[in-house]
C-alpha cells in the first residue's frame, strides 16, 4: 500500500490549496510572496494532511510548510516569466492514469469520493493541477541544470573529498539469467475456456445478460471489481492484440469476438472513445495449467540442465537464446534486468520471489534446478536460473559503484546550482511574512529581509 499512500498524500496536499485558494476571502494571511498570498487555512489544512498520512516533517511545520509552499510559488512564478507551456493531453492522460490508479487500489468512484470527501470532478481538477504545476516546477530545475556536465575525473574528486561515512551502503546485490518453459496446455482445455467467453458474448449480445455483471463474476483480471472497466488507454498501454480490436469497436451494445494476448483469452466491450484514447471492459478467462502439464514440462527444463551442467552439449547462454521462452531476455543470453535501475544488478527484494529462493544458496556460476513462477503475464512458468554474479553488501566504491556514485555527485551538483537560484529568487522577490510566522530558523536565508 506505500505507492497508494504516496499518490494519496499528495493529492491531498494539492487538495489543502486549492480548497483554501476557494475560502479566502476572510482568511488569515501568514505570507504573501509577491502578490500571492499564503493563507493560514492552507498551512492548517496542508499539516493536517501531513498528519494524516504519516509525512515526514522536518522540525516546526508551522515554520516547515509555509515555506515549502513559498518555494514552490517562487518556480511557479519563473515558469510564468519562462512561459513555460503545458500539454494538457499529456497532463489528462497521467491524470487518468492517476484516477484508474485510485480505482484499482479502493475500487470504484464512490469510495474514491468517499475516501477524499470530494466530488470525483473536484478531484480529478485538483490532480491536473497538481500534475500541472509538478511539471512546470520541473520544466524550470531542467531549464536551470540544463549545462551540468559531469566527467569521471569530477566523480573521482568529488568521492576523495566525502567523509568516509558519508559514502551509500550499498546492500548484497546480485546479476541473474533465467531461462523458462511454459507448460503445454491441452487444446481441449483451450476450447473450454473460450466456448465460456463465446456462451457470455451470446447472452450479452441478446440482452440477457450485463457485461459488468459477468466481469465481477467471471473474469480472471483485477478489473473485475469494476466489472471489467480498465479506465481511458492510448494504443501504447494496451498488449497490441487488444488494442487492435478494442480502437476498431463501434458499438457500446456489442461484444468483440474472442482475442487471444499473453495474459490468456478475453471478450471486450466499448465503454467511450475519445480521440487516441479508448475506454473499455473486458473479461479475461486463462487456460489452467494441470499439475501433469507443470511436471512434464520440470522434467523438460531438468533434462536441459543436465544437458548444460552434466553433458556439456550447450552454454546456460546458448540455452536462453534458442530454448527459453520468455521474450524479454531470451536475446540478452537470459540476463535479467532491473526495471528500477536500468541495470542488471539486483537487490534480493527486487527479484521475484520464487528466483530469489532460487539463487539464495547458489555461488556465481551455478545454476538452480527447476521450479515454477509466475511470469509478467501472471503465467505458471517453470524456469532455472543461473548467478551470474554476486556483489556483497558494501560501502559504495568507484570500481563497483561508479554510476551510483556519478548520479550522487551529478545531483549535488544540480541541488547547488537550483539553491543558488532560489537564494537570488528570494532576494529579488517581494516577501512578507505576517506577525505570528517569523520566529522560525528557515532552511533557506532571507525571507525575512521585508520584516523589520
Amino acid at each position: 500500500m506505500s505507492n497508494i499512500k504516496t499518490a494519496i498524500a499528495a493529492l491531498m496536499a494539492a487538495f489543502s490549496i486549492s480548497a483554501a485558494a476557494q475560502n479566502n476571502i476572510v482568511d488569515e494571511v501568514a505570507w504573501v510572496i509577491g502578490d500571492d498570498p499564503i493563507y493560514k487555512s492552507e498551512i492548517e489544512e496542508f499539516y493536517q494532511d501531513a498528519l494524516q498520512e504519516r509525512m515526514p516533517i522536518k522540525g516546526d511545520p508551522y515554520c516547515t510548510l509555509p515555506e515549502q509552499m513559498a518555494i514552490e510559488r517562487l518556480f511557479l512564478h519563473q515558469a510564468d516569466l519562462d512561459t513555460v507551456l503545458v500539454s494538457e493531453s499529456m497532463i489528462q492522460q497521467q491524470v487518468e492514469g492517476q484516477m484508474n490508479f485510485l480505482l484499482n487500489n479502493l475500487g470504484s468512484k464512490e469510495k474514491i469520493e468517499q475516501y477524499f470527501r470530494k466530488p470525483y470532478s473536484q478531484i480529478r481538477e485538483y490532480y491536473a493541477t497538481n500534475m500541472r504545476n509538478r511539471y512546470r516546477i520541473g520544466q524550470v530545475k531542467q531549464s536551470l541544470t540544463k549545462d551540468v556536465k559531469v566527467t569521471p575525473n569530477d566523480v573521482r574528486r568529488y568521492v576523495d573529498k566525502l567523509p568516509a561515512d558519508s559514502l551509500p551502503y550499498v546492500p548484497l546485490q546480485v546479476e541473474v539469467q533465467i531461462m523458462t518453459l511454459n507448460p503445454v496446455i491441452p487444446r481441449e482445455e483451450i476450447e473450454s475456456v473460450k466456448a465460456r467467453l463465446r456462451d457470455i458474448a451470446e447472452r450479452v449480445n441478446n440482452g440477457e445478460s450485463d457485461f459488468s455483471t459477468m466481469a465481477i463474476l467471471y473474469s480472471e483480471d483485477g478489473s473485475s471489481v469494476r466489472g471489467g472497466e480498465i479506465g481511458f488507454k492510448g494504443r501504447a498501454d494496451l498488449v497490441p492484440e487488444y488494442a487492435a480490436v478494442a480502437f476498431n469497436l463501434n458499438d457500446p451494445k456489442k461484444v468483440s469476438k474472442i482475442v487471444e494476448t499473453e495474459y490468456g483469452y478475453h471478450i471486450i466491450q466499448l465503454i467511450e472513445k475519445r480521440g487516441e484514447r479508448v475506454n473499455t471492459r473486458h473479461i479475461l478467462l486463462r487456460p489452467k495449467v494441470s499439475d501433469k502439464d507443470l511436471s512434464e514440462a520440470i522434467q523438460r527444463l531438468d533434462s536441459v540442465r543436465t544437458d548444460i551442467v552434466d553433458n556439456h552439449k550447450f552454454s546456460f547462454e546458448e540455452g536462453a537464446r534458442y530454448i527459453s521462452q520468455d521474450k524479454s531476455t531470451r536475446y540478452s543470453n537470459g540476463v535479467m534486468v532491473n526495471e528500477a535501475t536500468g541495470t542488471t544488478m539486483f537487490e534480493m527484494s527486487q527479484l521475484p520471489q520464487e528466483v530469489s529462493r532460487a539463487i539464495a544458496t547458489l555461488q556465481p556460476g551455478e545454476i538452480s534446478q527447476p521450479f515454477v513462477m509466475r511470469d509478467a503475464s501472471n503465467r505458471d512458468v517453470v524456469a532455472i536460473v543461473k548467478l551470474a554474479n554476486r556483489l556483497e553488501a558494501h560501502s559504495a566504491n568507484l570500481a563497483d559503484d561508479f554510476q551510483l556514485l556519478k548520479d550522487m555527485y551529478e545531483n549535488s551538483a544540480k541541488e547547488e546550482i537550483i539553491d543558488k537560484w532560489l537564494q537570488k529568487k528570494i532576494r529579488e522577490t517581494y516577501i512578507r511574512i505576517e506577525d505570528g510566522w517569523r520566529g522560525c530558523e528557515f532552511e533557506h536565508e532571507g525571507w525575512l529581509k521585508n520584516n523589520k
